[in-house]
């Protein structure tokens, strides 16, 4: 039963990346929503502008604790991690922007680093719409303004989106 939920995230996963990485999409990108307790959302970006190595990312991820680690020194600053339900959360103690970072690992072990900060601005109605619309093989795309497109999954930490701009027809 393990081995087939596995290979079921696997196949969203590769889905995922077919989807953001198809030669139609002009630009794209992905977003992790989740829920909060009380209400509202934590928007989480696949690129931001704090950026740690796959070795630093998996040193915080094995020293992680429920009430966070010592700090440890990275590129960044000090940082420290916190292991919570939804994943690893990492700390960038001496960052001035994007100073979280989530610390997911897909169904097939890679890592993937989620950013509090990215270039992809979502309003309050734009997240409940993508939120509401997901479904586990994906949800049907939704024109999010004049220029994006979305597509949500529902994933065990949240709702993935993948966001692009179509290309235009003719060039």
């Amino acid at each position: 039963m393990a081995g087939a939920v596995n290979l079921k995230r696997c196949r969203l996963l590769l889905l995922a990346l077919a989807l953001v990485s198809l030669g139609a999409l002009a630009e794209s990108s992905n977003l992790l929503i989740q829920l909060q307790p009380g209400g509202g959302y934590r928007i989480w970006h696949a690129d931001g502008p704090s950026v740690l190595n796959d070795d630093d990312i998996m040193l915080l991820d094995s020293m992680a604790e429920p009430q966070g680690s010592a700090p440890v020194p990275t590129p960044l600053g000090a940082a420290r991690a916190r292991r919570t339900e939804l994943g690893v959360i990492i700390e960038l103690l001496e960052a001035k922007i994007d100073k979280i970072l989530l610390v997911d690992r897909d169904a097939c072990g890679h890592l993937k680093t989620w950013h509090a900060e990215g270039g992809l601005p979502l309003t309050d109605d734009q997240a409940t719409d993508l939120v509401m619309s997901a479904l586990p093989g994906g949800g049907p795309r939704l024109a999010l303004d004049g220029e994006r497109h979305a597509k949500s999954f529902i994933t065990t930490i949240g709702i993935m989106v993948a966001v692009w701009k179509p290309r235009r027809s003719g060039r």
